[in-house]
């Protein structure tokens, strides 16, 4: 298991800090096996008036995400692990169902049955470049994978059709699916 925990705005993680992450991240971490987890990565930020902490954990089948602000790095860390927790608290049903079906139960832990995601800065206009294994799902599965990610859409190769699909949250609450077709 790595832990990546970096600085970002001129901070340098401390290691009382670096431990207390690993502590803390470590519950998250316990749901699964071992071979589900290979890294946690932390970036602490710092600004004039809050901390903010974001946690992305690459998992089989699954990105878990936190991002969370506070005055207190500390405190940041634990809300950070809250948000986890409840999130794979909230989908655990889905998750385990969606699990079952692609037979990859065996690999996780516990009671709990719960895409790498790479960046590269290529311009000083794009801020951010991630590239993401597109994996065969239905709309419900990209949509559970899209509430534990955080993000309010989700890419995702279509089961039936084999193409290119992107699921959002509107905002009405509801969700919508832009699907994608060859010209």
């Amino acid at each position: 298991m790595k832990y990546e925990i970096l600085g970002k705005n001129g901070f340098v993680p401390t290691q009382a800090i670096k431990d207390y992450a690993e502590k803390r991240l470590s519950k998250v971490v316990s749901f699964f096996g071992p071979d589900v987890i290979h890294e946690v990565r932390v970036v602490c930020k710092v600004y004039r008036d809050h901390q903010k902490v974001e946690v992305t954990i690459p998992a089989k089948s699954t990105v878990l995400r936190a991002e969370v602000s506070d005055v207190d790095m500390y405190a940041a860390i634990d809300r950070a692990n809250d948000k986890l927790v409840s999130q794979i608290r909230r989908h655990k049903d889905k998750l385990k169902n969606n699990l079952e079906k692609e037979g990859i139960k065996q690999a996780y832990s516990q009671e709990f049955d719960a895409e790498s995601l790479e960046k590269e800065v290529l311009a000083t206009q794009l801020v951010k470049n991630k590239q993401v294994e597109l994996k065969p799902m239905t709309s419900e599965e990209a949509i559970s994978a899209m509430e534990l990610s955080g993000h309010d859409f989700y890419v995702f190769l279509d089961k039936d059709s084999k193409r290119t699909h992107v699921v959002y949250r509107r905002q009405d609450g509801d969700y919508a699916v832009i699907e994608t077709k060859s010209v």
